[in-house]
């Protein structure tokens, strides 16, 4: 069948369901909260709500599995019809939905352990022959031959320049020395 312009046929291109009209403030309050999802043909998704898409109305449940493995779904906000509160999330269990797409490697030093950091680090480029300078208010900063920067926690992903050159090479030097470290 051939639809021509201007013959009154109108395109239903589907309708949007109430979860989706609802707004980010409406989805918030299901975030770290265990809810069971009832979605079109009635299949039905259990675990914490991790956030909800502002544009698509998607869902992204994490579930815990045995031996400390997450296991992530996504439920699409057009195929939402209900969504049921099951538990509330405390605070611990707030924080191990916060650290589940965190790096590995990302955790909390303290300034102590930053301070040591750096000047390690500062220590080795300038064993190395290479340029280095503090910067910044509290010289939390390094600065690599007035091209490049290094913020805390001082490792690969916290070099910055506008040189893509010199950030590969000294990215490089740095994950050297952080490898060499542990």
């Amino acid at each position: 069948m051939r639809i021509e312009p201007g013959s009154g046929w109108v395109l239903d291109v589907g309708n949007m369901n109430d979860w989706q009209k609802k707004s980010p403030l409406d989805w918030q309050i299901y975030v770290n909260k265990l809810v069971k999802v009832i979605a079109i043909e009635k299949h039905e998704y259990e675990g914490w709500v991790l956030t909800v898409d502002p544009v698509s109305a998607s869902i992204v449940l994490a579930a815990f599995l045995e031996n400390e493995q997450v296991s992530i779904s996504f439920v699409m906000g057009h195929a939402v019809q209900e969504v049921e509160i099951l538990q509330e999330g405390d605070s611990e269990m707030e924080q191990r939905l916060s650290c589940i797409f965190a790096p590995k490697e990302s955790k909390a030093y303290s300034p102590e352990e930053l301070e040591k950091r750096k000047n390690d680090l500062k220590t080795w480029l300038e064993t190395n022959h290479i340029p280095v300078t503090e910067q910044g208010e509290s010289g939390r900063t390094l600065c690599v031959a007035g091209v490049l920067t290094i913020d805390p926690p001082y490792g690969p992903e916290q070099c910055s320049s506008s040189n893509e050159i010199i950030l590969s090479r000294v990215q490089g030097l740095v994950q050297g020395y952080v490898e060499k470290q542990q």
